[in-house]
Parts: C-alpha cells; structure tokens; sequence
C-alpha cells in the first residue's frame, strides 16, 4: 500500500507494475514520478489571489488581524518588506513597524 499524494489516503493499491490507485479520491499515479511533483508542489506558496510568493518578496496585508497580546490589530493595507517562506500553517516570517517579527498566514496577504 502506498500514500494517496492526491488526498493522502493510505490505501493506495497497485494496478500495475507501475501504476497506484486510490480508492477514496479515484487518482492513479506512478509512484517514481510523483515524488519529483510532490516535493515541487510543497514548496508554494501562494498569496490571497494565488500568486505565488518567494523569500524577498514584498506583501500587503489583505485584512485586520488581531495580535494576541497587542491593543490594536495589524490593519489591512499595511506593507511588509522582505518575507521570508518557511513550513507549517503560519508560512511567512516577516517584521511589522510596530509590531516586530511575526509568522503570517499566506491567504491574509497579497503580492505588493
């Protein structure tokens, strides 16, 4: 049995030598190949319009996000220079003015 990289299923089975199937999702794939796709895919990063984002890239805040801790919220509008991508839900390090470092979710910003 192999892992879905579709929908992460681990009931994949073999049909061929080379070819797997899913019997949740349906997907077919060759496990040789989907390794190469499946580490390309993780590795984007897309902002609230699906552009994708890079280390350097500059950012807008889409909307108000409250700050645990902090009186007021980050307001949308505001500019972010220099993000840096990195794994896990929260995808952007960055620093705010008035903030300092802070993880940002991808969806709540678009490319500036």
């Amino acid at each position: 049995m192999q892992k879905c990289p579709s929908c992460a299923c681990p009931y994949g089975y073999a049909v061929s030598d080379d070819l797997y199937n899913c019997p949740e999702c349906g997907f077919e794939w060759n496990p040789n190949e989907s390794k190469e796709i499946e580490h390309q895919q993780e590795n984007i990063v897309k902002d609230a319009n699906g552009n994708p984002l890079q280390d350097g890239d500059d950012v807008v805040i889409v909307k108000d996000l409250p700050v645990k801790g902090a009186p007021k919220p980050i307001k949308a509008g505001t500019k972010v220079k220099n993000i840096r991508i990195v794994e896990g839900d929260h995808n952007i390090d960055c620093k705010i003015t008035g903030f300092g470092s802070m993880a940002l979710k991808s969806e709540f910003v678009k490319k500036a």
